[in-house]
């Protein structure tokens, strides 16, 4: 016998919530999950009236759920915020297409303005340029460095005062305990945040733009206070750097 929908108790279940065990229609679970979010915003303050609020857009289908709850949440009880949606072009021929064009659909369907950000425009490099120059042994530590750091320096581009993103994969890390985290701050180059004087992306950007990627991969922290003040590296530690296997 079909299972009637516990909240409106008309039309016929579709889930069943292992949260509460409520069995609801589709209609009542988009309401609910639409809710539960309406009073999370609520009671932690997350928006103010005025606020401008950029939506991190992948094309996936958690960036996507994300901008229509957001969306809907803000015309229906009038948070008063100016949305955008904010995406990034890692600069790779062939790879993030796709999701881009879903990303401009999203922006027509959901009537929001959208900003494509680059690696060339953030860092002076698209991801096929890198490649040439590291190959592909080592391209992934430039790709997910630079993309951490992109939402970021994108937000402050368009002046956003926030930004929203799916943070659930943080909820589960657990730190054992005697274990030293480092210490947040910020770094000295480009304001961002960092646990070292520079932080990893411009660590990055100098040996891609010296011509010595080796500099950025593996602890080189040595080298910092040399970037920084701008010196020269000698003859043997740039032979150092250069003598990588890519």
């Amino acid at each position: 016998m079909p299972v009637q929908c516990s909240s409106c108790s008309e039309k016929r279940a579709v889930l069943k919530r292992p949260k509460t065990g409520h069995s609801l229609c589709k209609e009542c679970f988009f309401w609910a999950f639409e809710e539960e979010i309406h009073q999370t915003i609520v009671s932690a303050k997350l928006f103010k009236p005025g606020e401008s609020v950029g939506i991190a857009a992948s094309g996936g289908k958690d960036s996507t759920v994300l901008a229509h709850v957001m969306k809907v949440l803000n015309e229906r009880y009038s948070y008063g915020l100016e949305l955008m949606l904010l995406s990034v072009d890692e600069g790779i021929t062939g790879y993030r297409d796709d999701s881009l064009e879903t990303v401009k659909r999203n922006q027509q369907q959901y009537e929001l303005p959208l900003k494509i950000v680059s690696y060339e425009e953030l860092y002076g490099w698209t991801m096929d340029a890198i490649v040439k120059q590291v190959g592909l042994k080592n391209n992934c530590t430039f790709c997910g460095v630079f993309r951490r750091q992109a939402l970021d320096r994108g937000a402050i581009m368009l002046k956003v005062d926030k930004i929203c993103t799916v943070i659930h994969s943080g909820e589960n890390l657990s730190v054992r305990e005697g274990v030293k985290m480092p210490v947040q701050g910020t770094c000295s180059r480009c304001g961002y945040i960092s646990s070292q004087k520079l932080c990893k992306a411009c660590v990055l950007l100098e040996g891609l733009n010296r011509g010595l990627p080796k500099l950025g991969i593996g602890k080189h922290h040595r080298f910092h206070d040399k970037i920084l003040s701008q010196q020269p590296l000698t003859e043997q530690e740039e032979r150092k750097l250069k003598a990588v296997d890519f």
